[in-house]
């Protein structure tokens, strides 16, 4: 048979091979989502002071808070986060698994050297057909000259093998389909990372500006406790106060002041957590955030978008229909595998007794020709694994939806709470205004002898608690406010393009 006639049919499989791939081709996911967040509406209802709107968000949010410290800090994070790197090095090696799998691409070569001492057992083989006793007969001497093959022989061997499998059914391709699609879902594992660090050096910052507040708060009603102690303390030497009313005033300031270490550790914790945020040792920021600034203003409009853009913007929900597009190619790798597979085969090289003959061409050998390999009967392992492929791609479909409607009601409950925290902090606006009033009533009476004491001290501890309490109320709506940014998940899209780190460009380890 010729050379021609051999390859004619592999040629045919090949050219047919150019265009087909089994098993499904992957569609882009369409979450069904409503026209617009519902809370919107109620948001401007509510007439709180910073609404929703539906236009695209910010995605450097975190400037809303109108603070070059602040952005700074998140820059910074972005820079030397040890977490986020963590994730850069995961792009890099799923970045290598596309390689590895279209590697099958091209045809594998390999190159073999090897030297073996052998015993063939051809005289135990001559004497069992009574060669010997034949040759005796003809010619003794050519029964003689048969010992040096009987003998042990040195065998060296060079040589170059190849093996290249036609992709026939696209196998290869789908496994490049899924290695690309696993690739983007470790690029949005990144952004996902991207968006919770910007949100976490934002709740930090803001966590160290309200404890900051707080204390401020705190200390005025300190000094306010002091006076009334200095004048319970003057009143009762001049005998218009008993010692009773000094100790409830001295109770009062004393309660005021046990409340400063909560949030003078609330403030300290904030800057070490920023510190590590930043890839610092904690205390590293102290000299820069130490010095205490106002807790910034919420925005006006609050633009959030619509839902269905949220799905193109929550990495996590990109993450999920990656890991779809993958489920969906890894059908087609299980399918190819049920039709025979077609490799095109060669050997090469050089082999003789004596090592100085391995230059000599006429020790050369080779072969070469297609291998047509046809899966007859696997147990059922085969239609097992479609099955299974299947399968997986089933939940990586509900998985998708799942996230999406976790996304949407994370973006409804951040609105909600944005809202609730903004109208509790409004009704204690009005809360404190009456009881500033009443404590005064109360002070000016207790001056004059119309009140008793208990009157004023109840009236102070009651604002206080109001002063303490509206303080919060701020804190918790800023920090709703970041929640509600990282729930729209926005903050990846200026840093798609992230530099690799040199240690995960050649595939070492950072060194410590």
């Amino acid at each position: 048979m010729s050379r021609r006639v051999i390859f004619q049919p592999a040629i045919a499989l090949a050219l047919l091979a150019a265009g087909c791939a089994v098993g499904p081709d992957y569609q882009g996911a369409k979450p069904v989502t409503p026209g617009a967040f519902g809370e919107t509406t109620r948001q401007n209802q509510a007439g709180v002071a910073s609404r929703a709107q539906s236009t695209a968000p910010d995605p450097r949010w975190w400037r809303a808070f109108n603070s070059p410290q602040l952005d700074s800090l998140i820059e910074r994070a972005i820079a030397g986060n040890l977490s986020l790197q963590q994730t850069v090095l995961r792009i890099a090696g799923a970045r290598e698994q596309i390689t590895q799998a279209g590697g099958a691409f091209f045809p594998a070569v390999n190159g073999n050297l090897r030297a073996t001492r052998q015993q063939l057992g051809l005289k135990g083989e001559l004497k069992s057909h009574d060669v010997y006793g034949q040759l005796d007969d003809v010619d003794p001497q050519i029964a003689g000259a048969l010992g040096p093959l009987t003998q042990p022989i040195n065998l060296y061997q060079g040589s170059f093998d190849a093996q290249w499998e036609i992709d026939l059914w696209g196998r290869v391709r789908r496994q490049v389909e899924a290695a690309q699609a696993q690739q983007q879902a470790a690029i949005e594992q990144r952004n996902d990372a991207l968006v919770s660090l910007e949100a976490e050096v934002a709740r930090a910052w803001l966590q160290l500006r309200g404890a900051q507040s707080i204390i401020n708060t705190l200390n005025a009603q300190i000094a306010s406790a002091q006076q009334t102690l200095e004048l319970t303390e003057s009143r009762q030497r001049g005998g218009l106060s008993p010692q009773l009313d000094v100790e409830n005033a001295r109770a009062q300031l004393g309660n005021l002041q046990a409340q400063l270490p909560q949030y003078q550790a609330q403030a300290r914790q904030a800057m070490n957590g920023l510190a590590v945020l930043l890839g610092k040792p904690p205390g590293a920021l102290d000299s820069e955030l130490q010095n205490v600034q106002p807790l910034p203003k919420l925005p006006e409009i609050v633009p959030v978008g619509v839902p269905s853009t949220l799905a193109r913007r929550r990495p996590d929900v990109r993450e999920a229909e990656a890991n779809l597009h993958a489920a969906t190619a890894q059908i087609g790798v299980s399918v190819a595998q049920l039709f025979p597979s077609l490799s095109l085969t060669g050997q090469f090289g050089l082999r003789n007794s004596e090592a100085d003959y391995l230059t000599d061409w006429s020790s050369h050998f080779y072969s070469f020709g297609p291998q047509l390999s046809i899966p007859i009967f696997q147990g059922g392992r085969l239609v097992s694994s479609v099955k299974v492929a299947r399968a997986e791609q089933g939940a990586a479909v509900l998985q998708y939806r799942q996230t999406v409607l976790t996304a949407l009601s994370d973006v409804e409950n951040a609105l909600v709470s944005y809202r609730t925290d903004q109208q509790r902090e409004a009704g204690l606006n009005n809360t404190i205004e009456a009881l500033q009033t009443a404590f005064d009533l109360a002070n000016d009476s207790y001056r004059k002898g119309i009140a008793t004491f208990l009157d004023v001290l109840d009236a102070q501890r009651q604002l206080a608690q109001a002063e303490e309490q509206r303080a919060q109320a701020r804190v918790q709506s800023s920090l709703d406010l970041v929640a509600l940014y990282k729930a729209l998940g926005g903050g990846w899209e200026p840093y798609q393009n992230v530099r690799l780190p040199d240690y995960a460009v050649f595939g070492e380890a950072p060194r410590g």
